[in-house]
């Protein structure tokens, strides 16, 4: 088996020219800094790695496996025609507190709202890139275009501070898709910051995950259970 290593500085310098425009929105800084363009990879991934390289993988590194890494892979067969990346939800409330103008002014929205009804968002610690398609779609490609994501967050009156996974949530409530929802045992978050902040009354219905888990996430510095 073969290891490339990519140098960090080299990714950014092809990342920041794409990703430039949506940084404002989606970065922790109120400017744009060069260095959070790496905070965008996956969003760009397709036109960053070589042709050859049809399918990929991205995960967090505050992951545990519980399962082989490469029954993941299978998961690329199971996306509809037109999905382009596969990836789980996001298992706290967080959405529903970006979204809570959009949801007041759409009282009937699902946006924000919890599954298995609801649009609760993504969560990008897991990320199934399928980048032959995501070369392919026209769509998606669109929506990397600063005047769309301009167009979008101002519809969603959207403001984050999550990188990717802001973009891709933000995209998934107009054009759900672009994307194949993974199992939330693949990405089993136990991070429960939103509990204590706000949204305890809702909090489990964001935060349950029927089956056994595959991997999990200590997102928010989150002990992850020992075998």
């Amino acid at each position: 088996s073969q290891v490339v290593v990519h140098d960090v500085n080299e990714l950014t310098e092809k990342l920041f020219p794409i990703v430039e425009a949506m940084q404002k929105h989606f970065s922790a800084g109120s400017g744009t800094y060069y260095s959070d363009s790496i905070f965008f990879l996956s969003v760009a991934m397709h036109h960053i790695m070589p042709k050859e390289i049809t399918q990929i993988i991205q995960v967090d590194l505050d992951l545990k496996y519980k399962t082989n890494i490469r029954d993941l892979f299978d998961e690329f067969d199971n996306f509809p025609e037109g999905a382009v990346i596969g990836i789980a939800r996001e298992m706290q409330p967080v959405y529903r507190h970006t979204f809570w103008q959009y949801r007041r002014e759409n009282p009937q929205t699902k946006v924000g709202d919890p599954p298995p009804d609801g649009l609760p968002g993504f969560n990008s610690g897991v990320l199934l890139l399928n980048l032959e398609a995501m070369r392919q779609s026209k769509l998606y490609n669109q929506l990397l275009e600063p005047t769309t994501v301009q167009k979008l967050t101002e519809k969603y009156h959207f403001k984050g501070h999550l990188g990717d996974q802001d973009f891709f949530t933000m995209v998934g409530m107009e054009h759900p898709e672009l994307f194949h929802v993974l199992d939330c045992t693949w990405n089993r978050q136990l991070c429960t910051w939103w509990r204590d902040h706000g949204y305890s009354d809702v909090f489990d219905q964001y935060f349950q995950c029927e089956g056994e888990v595959k991997i999990y996430h200590g997102n928010c510095n989150t002990p992850i259970p020992e075998d």
